[in-house]
């Protein structure tokens, strides 16, 4: 749909990486006139290929603003509403849904968002082989598939490898916030973080935090209500290395 680099490619990594673990799961869903449109004309400034090939310059891409990660943004309309809130902040965002990449570049177009680049491909490669050390002011990941069968829970994105892998991208001091409606997995997620050494509950009773106005309510969020389920947010700051003893 896209050659020549004119938008995002189908897969970007090829067969040039192991993955034992995803940030996504696959979709396939109707790419429309006007996202295929947009694709075209701001992929190349806008938009990057995960395919690691290469590092990084976030200092380049974002004109030197603190940098937050991304994983997974449906359609963007939160994405675009916390990079309107907050245009001092640069946000990589990062999915592999061309419908909502497509949706996200025309909001950052249509509301002058310049703080917005998109990431097409596993947030996963991006982390492993593309950020630079302590590169990142923050990381988000808001929704993530839950995979509810306990046959796939090995497939869910927070768990200790991930964060082991996440966590030298994060400069001291950054927050990874999480939030999830689906109980269980909030369940998981407090248990992985809290046992992991590189970060810190930032809830002072060390549990959930409440929803930070910096978060928007999204529809899919909404859907979840709608059906009584509960919003669990995480807040964990990532804390600084401890020398090795002499």
């Amino acid at each position: 749909m896209f050659p020549g680099g004119t938008g995002p490619a189908a897969d970007p990594a090829g067969s040039h990486f192991e993955r034992r673990i995803r940030s996504f799961q696959p979709r396939r869903s109707r790419v429309t006139t006007g996202q295929a449109d947009v694709l075209r004309r701001l992929w190349p400034a806008w938009g990057l290929d995960i395919d690691g090939q290469r590092v990084i310059d976030l200092d380049t891409m974002f004109g030197g603003l603190p940098v937050v990660l991304e994983i997974g943004f449906g359609m963007g309309e939160a994405t675009a509403r916390m990079a309107a809130d907050d245009p001092a902040t640069g946000i990589l965002a990062a999915d592999v849904h061309t419908p909502g990449q497509g949706n996200l570049l025309r909001l950052a177009e249509r509301n002058g968002l310049s703080n917005i680049r998109v990431a097409n491909g596993d947030a996963i490669i991006l982390l492993r082989a593309m950020l630079p050390p302590a590169s990142l002011d923050g990381m988000r990941v808001y929704f993530p598939d839950p995979w509810p069968k306990t046959r796939h829970h090995k497939r869910r994105l927070i768990q200790p490898e991930f964060l082991t892998l996440a966590a030298p991208r994060l400069k001291p001091g950054a927050v990874l916030h999480c939030a999830t409606d689906w109980e269980p997995y909030a369940e998981q997620m407090l248990d992985v973080l809290t046992a992991h050494p590189a970060f810190e509950n930032t809830a002072p009773d060390g549990g959930y935090a409440p929803r930070p106005g910096s978060r928007p309510r999204t529809r899919f969020e909404g859907q979840g209500l709608d059906k009584g389920h509960r919003v669990r947010d995480l807040l964990f700051r990532r804390v600084a290395d401890t020398p090795p003893a002499r």
